[in-house]
């Protein structure tokens, strides 16, 4: 009688905790980062008597062994690798893009255009006043686009260091919390609903630090993790219960360096993924398109004053600089005053000479000024459109690793609802068993 009542007793509470899980997979459907689980349910281990040398094999009821947290290592680190490869181009994305409008919101290839054009109208009459204001009016504009043009690209060298110490900053932060969730997992006991929830964060953990470097991780049988920043070879950033550091530096030429901060040591990590890689990706176009409008700056500042000094202007008087850089290339402003004093004629040649502008047009065509300004935005533009291509493919990879890492770690409503019904009607089953039982009893004692 008794062992009735055991088996009916343990199949509530075998059930009762089968519930339990279901249901708690029903809440959190749709929750991002929560596998489901499942509870192991084992028969008791039969015993056995003898009666006249006949072994009789009593059944002893259902115990819960643990709680299977669901999830496929191979489909969760499909999952990180295309994170970051998806997360360095949408980071590469942004800065290419900012650079572009940099390049084209400023106008600057027009504005040199504007200025050479202007130059040739005071060469069709150079002792006119209005053609040679407006030549200056336009030397005005192409060093304020210049200018504008230095500035925004400064800007966005400053923007891309701030979202790098950012990016470094949450990276380290979620190391040290993984180190955490280590600790947490050498505590727990495996196979509870405790430790399923501590590999539940483990993931989201891995997979936020996915995002912004890419990682190579391994675990140990409790699930605890080991994390090297860069790939397999690359040095390590959290083991067991200790964490390093990631550090970022750019220097001018637009390189950028990232190194892990671990154990006392310093060791360099080659990151090629995650939104660090598209910043350094970002870091190298800027400072291309920076020495490229600095050099044309150069070049045409030097040129136009060469121009100048080699001519007169409309007072006989020899030719003074119209352009002078600050403490930067593109730091352009005009010194020139006067539009009389635009050199125009040759020395010598009187106010309706035009012979020095010639000289305007050479610079024109051997600068190629407009010609190179455009080339860099062209390239830009380029390098943005191919990465936006790549992140449309990527985007798909990654929508289709969750996809696949969901399907067995995510929770199916229907299932469950399945689930909890068959085991409703269990726990129902064995609150039977134990009311049979105490009919039974209560019936023997009714025995007179």
């Amino acid at each position: 009688m008794s062992d009735l009542l055991n088996i009916g007793a343990s199949g509530i509470r075998a059930y009762q905790n089968a519930i339990s899980t279901v249901s708690e997979n029903i809440a959190n459907s749709g929750v991002e980062g929560y596998s489901k689980r499942s509870t192991n349910l084992s028969e008791v281990a039969a015993s056995t008597t003898t009666i006249t040398r006949r072994e009789v094999t009593a059944a002893s009821g259902v115990i819960t062994t643990g709680i299977a947290r669901s999830g496929d290592p191979i489909k969760e680190a499909a999952v990180r690798s295309s994170a970051s490869d998806l997360a360095s181009s949408d980071s590469a994305i942004q800065w290419l893009d900012r650079i572009q409008s940099a390049l084209t919101n400023n106008k600057l290839g027009d504005q040199l255009t504007g200025f050479f054009n202007s130059a040739n109208a005071v060469a069709a009459d150079p002792s006119a006043t209005a053609p040679r204001i407006t030549m200056l009016d336009a030397a005005e504009g192409a060093a304020s686009a210049f200018t504008a043009t230095g500035t925004a690209l400064a800007g966005i060298a400053d923007s891309l260091d701030l979202s790098a110490q950012d990016s470094v900053s949450t990276f380290n932060g979620l190391a040290a919390a993984l180190a955490k969730v280590n600790d947490g997992l050498s505590r727990n006991v495996p196979g509870t609903n405790g430790s399923a929830q501590l590999l539940d964060q483990r993931d989201q953990l891995l997979e936020q630090m996915s995002a912004i470097a890419n990682v190579a991780v391994t675990a140990d049988d409790v699930g605890r993790v080991t994390v090297r920043v860069g790939g397999a070879t690359g040095p390590v950033i959290v083991q067991g219960n200790d964490s390093g550091s990631l550090s970022y530096a750019r220097g001018n030429d637009g390189a950028v360096a990232y190194q892990v901060h671990f154990g006392g040591n310093i060791y360099a990590a080659a990151i090629s993924g995650g939104a660090l890689a598209g910043i350094a990706d970002g870091a190298q176009r800027l400072a291309e398109a920076q020495q490229q409008i600095a050099q044309v700056a150069t070049g045409f500042v030097d040129g136009v004053n060469q121009v100048q000094a080699a001519g007169v202007d409309l007072d006989g008087n020899p030719g003074a600089p119209m352009f002078a850089a600050g403490a930067s290339a593109t730091d352009i402003s005009v010194v020139l005053a006067s539009p009389r004093g635009i050199a125009a004629a040759a020395p010598g040649g009187g106010p309706l000479d035009n012979a020095n502008l010639v000289g305007l047009a050479t610079l024109r065509r051997t600068g190629a000024f407009e010609g190179e300004v455009g080339q860099v935005t062209t390239d830009t533009a380029s390098a943005l459109a191919a990465k936006q291509t790549i992140a449309d493919a990527q985007a798909t990879i990654h929508d289709n690793a969750v996809a696949d890492r969901d399907s067995v770690s995510g929770v199916s409503l229907d299932t469950e609802a399945v689930d909890l019904l068959k085991f409703q009607q269990a726990y129902s089953a064995s609150s039977r068993v134990i009311q049979a039982a105490r009919d039974i009893f209560q019936s023997i004692l009714e025995i007179r």
